[in-house]
């Protein structure tokens, strides 16, 4: 459990998994998003993935990930993000690229 807590208590590592509650999205898609080197990126990923808040999946050259949806932790960040004014809108924008996904749209 203090993995979760540790793994939450970074601002950086709530955001990516606000933008994980809808989408699987791959490491260069989530590093895109933030102004920080791909290596910054990656130990963020790799903390949450040690904290089982996250999954990857190497697909060819790319990494994807995922929440791990039956996790208490992701449950509760889940409901922390819709009341949060920064969580909020970026678990609208991961809702709106699992519709595109869903629809054939390119990730």
């Amino acid at each position: 459990m203090q993995r979760v807590f540790e793994a939450l208590a970074s601002p950086v590592r709530r955001k990516i998994l606000a933008y994980l509650a809808h989408a699987e999205l791959s490491a260069g898609d989530i590093a895109s998003r933030f102004e920080m080197s791909k290596p910054s990126i990656s130990q963020h990923l790799s903390i949450l993935e040690n904290a089982g808040l996250v999954v990857s999946e190497k697909r060819g050259q790319f990494v994807f990930y995922r929440q791990v949806e039956d996790n208490l932790a992701n449950t509760l960040a889940g409901f922390v993000q819709e009341v949060c004014p920064v969580g909020r809108p970026l678990r609208r924008e991961s809702a709106t690229l699992a519709g595109d996904r869903g629809k054939g749209g390119e990730g």
